[in-house]
């Protein structure tokens, strides 16, 4: 079977999985997760949920914690600790097949103090994040490589590119506008998918462009680049030498992308986060750990 890695990332940007006895030197963290806003949310997780109430949507078991109700997914699989991870959805929990449920029990509730502090933030960032959301409408602004652009419905310009075009600022402190062909009465989802296909169409020119800049420095080669639009991670690579990029990374500053681009390529050395792969992702970017926490702090809206 074809080895196959994912960077797994949770909707905080919060505590990556908090590994349990045996104790052993942990690699440091794998590709920090995605902050980003839903765009067709059920409600936020402060109107869904009574304040005592905790429950994941994959909810398998329940457990009270203090004055809590805590219902979280569980999952056994290969691994040799048992994980907690909190995001938006709420506590999943992972544990080696061979660990008895009480031992994962007696583990949450060593842990409860931690668990609903997590749980408590995901609460609280849940009606933040839903503020990021882009409403597509004429004149609406958005990030592009980190800085700002605005967006003109224009179905009069004569665009010398299909469907958009960039207009730089005119002035210090303005921002660029991305004109595209539509008529003013254009509905929301069509104004969204131009704009989208353009961010897309600029994603994959430019992902192309920085994996041939980065995978000589990394003596690697990797055979094919696919966009992904996945919720919940940046990107993932396979042994076939395969690349996949979350085309929403456009929306970003060039060096968060460029460590999203290294990291990947890495794994065509090294199929895990194990020290050794860090040492390749160090060999071309030194302050690969700044760049993870800026990643980590990042909002990425999603508007599906």
């Amino acid at each position: 079977m074809q080895r196959f890695v994912q960077l797994a990332l949770d909707f905080l940007g919060g505590s990556p999985p908090e590994p349990v006895a045996p104790a052993r030197p942990t690699a440091p963290p794998p590709l920090p997760p995605l902050r980003v806003v839903d765009a067709a949310p059920a409600l936020p997780m402060n109107q869904v949920f009574e304040p005592a109430t905790w429950h994941h949507p994959r909810a398998n078991r329940t457990l009270r914690l203090g004055a809590c109700d805590v219902a979280y997914e569980f999952k056994r699989g290969k691994r040799r600790t048992i994980g907690l991870s909190v995001s938006t959805d709420g506590l999943s929990v992972s544990a080696p097949r061979w660990t008895p449920v009480g031992e994962v029990e007696a583990l949450l509730h060593d842990k409860s103090a931690w668990v609903l502090e997590k749980l408590q933030s995901a609460r609280q960032r849940a009606g933040e994040m839903a503020q990021a959301r882009i409403h597509w409408a004429d004149g609406v602004e958005f990030d592009y490589l980190g800085e700002r652009m605005r967006l003109a419905l224009d179905p009069t310009h004569a665009f010398t590119q299909v469907g958009a075009v960039v207009e730089p600022a005119t002035e210090a402190g303005g921002i660029a506008t991305l004109r595209l062909g539509l008529s003013q009465s254009a509905q929301e989802t069509q104004i969204r998918d131009a704009a989208q296909a353009w961010l897309m169409k600029r994603a994959k020119a430019l992902f192309t462009e920085r994996l041939d800049h980065f995978a000589p420095q990394l003596g690697v080669r990797y055979s094919k680049l696919r966009l992904s639009s996945a919720g919940t991670r940046w990107g993932s690579a396979s042994a076939d030498g395969s690349i996949r990029l979350n085309w929403r990374l456009i929306h970003l500053k060039l060096d968060m992308i460029d460590y999203v681009v290294v990291h990947e390529l890495s794994h065509l050395h090294h199929m895990d986060h194990s020290p050794q792969f860090w040492d390749v992702v160090a060999r071309v970017l030194p302050d690969h750990a700044q760049r993870r926490r800026a990643l980590r702090e990042a909002a990425v809206p999603l508007d599906d």
